[in-house]
């Protein structure tokens, strides 16, 4: 039986592994001009971190952690996101010590055990970023511009923002309390997810994708008419700034996220009829959660973009044809070449050169195979004439040059301006 990689994880090879790069160097330089730094943190977590910053009746708490015991008889979860852990750091580390905001951004794989599809596997990876230490709505603004500004260089064009205000202490209550007297008059026609979260977190409820739970919610409560001043004035000067911005969007009444630790701006950047699984990016504010795990009272707001999916959404990366591919005989060509791969590999321009002992003809496919424009030619002739032999491997011409000649080519194509070589 030949190996495989287990359900719902998957490698990633050329050429989407170089989209992948992409969005990486493009994700790299929004957070860079933003003045994000990165933070790598661990893929396992402490269980209890997850229970009581994500919530324990959510269902990734509930029904998608991999959970399991080490040695010692502790518990420990592989990473179902990122937000709880980069709290945890900024509190075990004492991050905001030095000053506030404290502005972070990550990449890396997560882990959830639900039904895999297209764009969504149990082994993921999301790639985000955090502002901790300001309540105002700037904050919110910057981190919806960065995640904005990522997409937007990467061509996807289209996209809907959506926006939400799930409230906070003061008017959240009263909320859940009128959703739940709302949703206990159709409670028959929910299924048993939906009655189990009616009672613990109703605005859950809103997550489901079940018709029959949908059709129950017409009519229902917003979360709109019982925000509170403070909350109602946020969302009003989130609104303005994001105009002032040039960012389009639109209000949601029904978008809610599905972790608990949400407070006031909740959104998502979704595709346009796409159904449930349509959301590539989305965040929010999460004023309570440092100090809900152990640390100072810190406002924070942060975004995760969803890598396979937005992948699957970027035009094929083109490989562009560059640097040479060095064909030689062996003996004393073939350590002439060598000195001239290791002088490309120190000036920056691609090479290589074949290392499986194949005749000259058979290098000279591998070449092809490998999309450089020039082929460099050494064999006794050239080494005798002090020269080195040009092939270009679109035209087939080749020309006589010296090793002087193809550095001066090798540098003027890699400018902006260059051209050909």
């Amino acid at each position: 039986m030949k190996p495989h990689a287990p359900r719902g994880t998957r490698d990633v090879l050329p050429p989407e592994s170089e989209a992948w790069q992409r969005l990486m160097d493009v994700a790299r330089e929004a957070f860079w001009l933003h003045g994000y730094r990165e933070i790598v943190l661990p893929v396992m977590e402490h269980t209890e971190l997850f229970i009581r910053g994500i919530g324990e009746n959510t269902d990734i708490v509930s029904k998608e952690m991999f959970t399991f015991r080490d040695k010692g008889g502790r518990s420990l979860t592989l990473r179902p996101e990122a937000t709880a852990g980069v709290v945890r750091a900024f509190i075990e580390h004492g991050l905001g010590e030095k000053g506030l905001p404290v502005k972070l951004y990550y990449c890396g794989p997560m882990f959830r055990h639900e039904r895999p599809q297209a764009g969504r596997y149990r082994q993921f990876h999301q790639l985000g970023a955090e502002h901790l230490g300001s309540a105002h709505p700037l904050a919110d603004l910057e981190i919806i511009s960065l995640c904005f500004r990522i997409l937007e260089k990467l061509g996807l064009r289209g996209l809907d923002l959506v926006v939400n205000s799930v409230g906070d202490r003061v008017c959240r209550p009263a909320y859940q309390d009128g959703l739940r007297s709302f949703l206990a008059g159709g409670a028959d026609q929910l299924c048993d997810d939906c009655r189990r979260r009616m009672e613990a977190s109703p605005l859950r409820v809103f997550d489901c994708k079940r018709e029959e739970c949908r059709e129950t919610l017409r009519g229902a409560p917003r979360i709109s008419e019982y925000l509170c001043p403070d909350c109602r004035e946020h969302l009003r000067l989130l609104r303005d700034y994001l105009k002032a911005a040039g960012i389009d969007f639109r209000l949601e009444p029904e978008l809610v996220r599905g972790l608990d630790y949400y407070t006031r701006t909740v959104f998502e950047f979704q595709v346009p009829g796409e159904g449930a699984q349509n959301a590539l990016a989305a965040g929010g504010r999460y004023d309570e959660l440092v100090a809900s795990l152990g640390g100072k009272d810190t406002p924070a707001v942060g975004f995760s973009l969803g890598v396979e999916r937005v992948v699957l959404r970027l035009d094929p990366v083109k490989k562009e044809k560059k640097g040479i591919y060095i064909v030689s005989k062996d003996g004393k060509p073939k350590l002439r070449a060598l000195e001239l791969l290791r002088e490309s590999h120190h000036r920056g321009f691609p090479a290589e050169m074949d290392t499986l002992g194949r005749s000259l003809k058979a290098q000279m496919k591998a070449a092809d195979r490998a999309s450089r424009p020039l082929a460099v030619i050494i064999g006794e002739e050239e080494l005798e004439g002090g020269f080195l032999t040009l092939r270009d491997m679109c035209s087939s011409a080749q020309e006589r040059v010296t090793e002087e000649e193809l550095w001066r080519r090798l540098e003027k194509a890699s400018r902006p301006d260059g051209g050909k070589y």
